[in-house]
């Protein structure tokens, strides 16, 4: 049986159980995967302590960043195949689906491929703060060449992600943040 991180009520980091929980098989529009690696970030504290958006439903599952292995595959899942190196996208119920632990279920539609030269830690850790900043700054926003982009909060995983972003599409990144200490981290980064 996989092991699998779960809560039973919210609180501190203590709240969280290693548990064991039978492998169960994806649904429709599902795939399972073996979990080789985890990110970890706000939202998931958040829902641990009962401050997020969705209220957890106990026993909870968490968890929205990982990469692995597909081992298994549900009815309309489309192309995906089993032995797939994927990442999840973090687009789906952090409590319905969660990916804290060796096992996790997750809709199809959530599941990506990643480069082959990045380790599983990476491909866990690429995802939040990538998607977001590209959603606001090129599908949103319509990015292009030799626009000027105030970025604040910029040393920030997604504020880092959009200095690249910024810079691949040859505009000009402008950081803020709120420290001197930053400035030359910034500057290195691109801004």
């Amino acid at each position: 049986m996989p092991k699998i991180v779960r809560f039973h009520q919210t609180g501190a980091a203590d709240v969280l159980k290693l548990e064991n929980m039978p492998l169960s098989e994806p649904g429709k529009g599902e795939v399972r995967m073996k979990v080789e690696a985890i990110g970890l970030n706000r939202a998931e504290v958040m829902f641990r302590q009962g401050q997020y958006l969705e209220a957890p439903v106990f026993p909870s599952r968490l968890g929205y960043e990982a990469a692995g292995i597909i081992d298994a595959v549900g009815p309309g899942a489309g192309n995906i195949q089993i032995g797939d190196r994927v990442s999840t996208i973090p687009s789906f119920s952090i409590g319905k689906y969660g990916v804290y632990g060796e096992s996790a279920i997750v809709p199809a539609s959530a599941v990506a491929g990643y480069p082959n030269n990045l380790s599983a830690v990476e491909g866990a850790a690429i995802w939040m703060q990538y998607m977001t900043a590209f959603g606001a700054l090129v599908e949103y926003g319509r990015l292009k060449k030799e626009d000027t982009v105030l970025i604040t909060a910029a040393s920030s995983s997604v504020g880092l992600a959009a200095i690249q972003i910024v810079k691949s599409a040859e505009a000009v990144a402008v950081a803020t943040t709120r420290g001197e200490s930053k400035k030359a981290f910034l500057l290195k980064a691109g801004a």
